[in-house]
């Protein structure tokens, strides 16, 4: 996932530093949705298209510090992620087993 998350940062670096707090990020996001409701297979399906989105955009939205868009891709990746935990073929599949 990092290589489809660097290029949509604008990110062409190696740095360990940088690529660490990226792959931070990226398991935020999947950590994210899943406490969303998201399944936690769907969440690490890095050939889903709508789940890589939301990675991307979540990612844009946290990374660095002076970012005058974040705002908006927080927003973009908030309606997203409820989009995701409404859709049933995303959502968490409950047994009922207590």
């Amino acid at each position: 996932m990092i290589d489809k998350v660097k290029p949509a940062l604008r990110v062409s670096t190696d740095d360990p530093g940088i690529l660490s707090e990226i792959e931070g990020l990226i398991a935020a996001a999947r950590l994210d949705l899943i406490q969303a409701g998201v399944s936690p297979a769907k969440a690490e399906d890095d050939g889903d298209a709508l789940i890589e989105r939301a990675i991307v955009t979540y990612c844009k939205a946290n990374f660095g510090y002076d970012n005058p868009e974040a705002v908006r891709f927080h927003d973009s990746y908030v309606m997203l992620k409820q989009h995701l935990c409404l859709y049933g073929d995303y959502k968490e599949v409950s047994t009922g087993e207590a």
